[in-house]
């Protein structure tokens, strides 16, 4: 009777052991489809602690274009913990000495398409006056040796967190996208030449070539939440002029005994403004500004000389060419018609190292992501806005040609209220570049993680 007993007791043990062991085997089967059937939407909102620590850090620390170090150094920190394999310090400048802190991350899974996603490191030589706690108190030496503050006054360091937070999502919904990203961290965005600098080092050689580009840019005009993008021509050419506008010196009291460069500079600079309304079609948007002037020394002394510095903006590449060979003419024209010799003409020339070239949103894939977009977060948070006047280089990614399908999108980073507050008042809200520019960091890097991570996901779709 007792080892009758005792058998049943063993029996009875081991049929409710199995099925205790049964049913958590099948809890755990169960509890994995639930994690891979994770959202972008659930994945930001779970890392998003993380990534407002993370931009808090780099928003404090900001670091001049070409010097940044340290925010490469995080990003690289991120991509690697994230599953990419990392690459530092990529990138060869054109001016000798400098180091590049360029850094490329590539996540691999499987065979398919090659996107690559870019964010831009660097700050500006801006002192914040925001308020908020975490700004920055850094001030530094510029290049010129000059002691500057520096902000992140056109929030990079809110593309860099979301840049991160992307990472993060992607390398948890692998089973969502086959193929290969191409991280780009890229430095010097706001001196122009990172994009450049990194395609230099073989970015397109070195690294998988990719079937699409992807950029997103933080805005200052619309609410967050909501995602802004332009199909075509999104930012202009920007090209440095400098203009030497030459003289004959001499006694203010003697004005006929000279040929006065400053004279011949005001009518220079109103004769470049007939370019855009006289010299190239309506539709073709021009702008030439004349962003510094200097000449002479003294209230009573005719200079020798004027120099000018000069912003050219243009979308085609047909308009550029018109625009700033009509700038040369006009003043070599102006100083001919002042009676100046032909060793005394204007010397007009343009900084090809510092030039910008259009940004130029691929129309088709500008509209599949609209759709993307507006499955991912309401047809009412997608809008088309108008292309600026304003340059990126992130345009380099596409190519000259716009052979590689590229788009950089906006997302809104101002609190709703204040956009509607500007709108009833007729106040302006600060713009990028302003030293009292501050982002909602919350919901922009939500929006921007959930838009960069399902635009990569439809385009790398199983």
């Amino acid at each position: 009777m007792v080892y009758s007993l005792c058998a049943f007791s063993r029996v009875l043990w081991y049929t409710f052991g199995m099925k205790i062991r049964f049913l958590s085997f099948a809890l755990a089967f169960a509890a994995t489809p639930l994690l891979a059937q994770q959202t972008p939407q659930q994945i930001a909102d779970a890392e998003l602690p993380s990534l407002l620590t993370i931009y808090k850090d780099l928003h404090t620390h900001p670091e001049l274009s070409t010097h940044e170090e340290r925010s490469a150094g995080i990003v690289a920190k991120e991509l690697k913990a994230a599953g990419c394999e990392v690459t530092e310090h990529v990138g060869k400048y054109e001016k000798p000495g400098l180091t590049c802190f360029g850094v490329i991350g590539v996540m691999k899974n499987g065979d398919g398409p090659t996107v690559a996603i870019r964010t831009d490191l660097d700050a500006l030589p801006v002192k914040e006056e925001t308020g908020v706690p975490y700004a920055s108190t850094v001030m530094t030496k510029n290049d010129a040796g000059q002691e500057v503050g520096v902000m992140h006054a056109c929030g990079h360091d809110i593309h860099m967190s979301t840049f991160i937070g992307t990472a993060r999502a992607l390398g948890k919904l692998k089973d969502k996208w086959h193929g290969t990203i191409i991280f780009i961290g890229q430095p010097a965005e706001e001196t122009v030449g990172g994009a450049r600098a990194l395609l230099k080092d073989g970015l397109y050689t070195r690294w998988p070539k990719p079937n699409y580009v992807l950029g997103l840019h933080d805005d200052a005009e619309i609410a967050t939440g909501q995602i802004g993008v332009t199909e075509g021509y999104c930012y202009a050419n920007v090209d440095s002029v400098d203009v030497s506008v030459k003289g004959m010196g001499g006694h203010g009291a003697y004005p006929h005994k000279t040929k006065d460069p400053v004279v011949l500079s005001a009518e220079i600079i109103n004769a470049w403004q007939t370019i855009a309304s006289r010299e190239t079609n309506p539709h073709d948007d021009v702008v030439v500004t004349v962003g510094s002037i200097h000449g002479g020394t003294k209230h009573n002394i005719i200079s020798d000389e004027v120099k000018m510095q000069l912003t050219v903006r243009t979308y085609k590449k047909e308009v550029r060419d018109v625009v700033l060979a009509a700038i040369d003419r006009i003043a070599k024209g102006c100083a001919a018609a002042a009676g100046l010799p032909p060793d005394k003409m204007p010397d007009v020339k343009v900084r090809e190292d510092e030039f910008t070239p259009a940004t130029y949103n691929n129309p088709e894939l500008t509209k599949r992501l609209v759709g993307v977009w507006k499955k991912a977060l309401g047809d009412q948070n997608v809008e088309m806005v108008d292309p600026t006047m304003g340059g990126e280089d992130f345009s380099e990614y596409s190519l000259p040609d716009h052979s590689i399908p590229a788009v950089d999108f906006h997302v809104g980073a101002v609190a709703p209220e204040k956009i509607a507050e500007a709108k009833k008042t007729g106040a302006s809200l600060p713009s990028l570049h302003s030293s009292k520019f501050a982002p909602v960091p919350e919901p922009t890097i939500r929006t921007a993680v959930v838009g960069m991570t399902t635009a990569v996901m439809d385009l790398m779709r199983k």
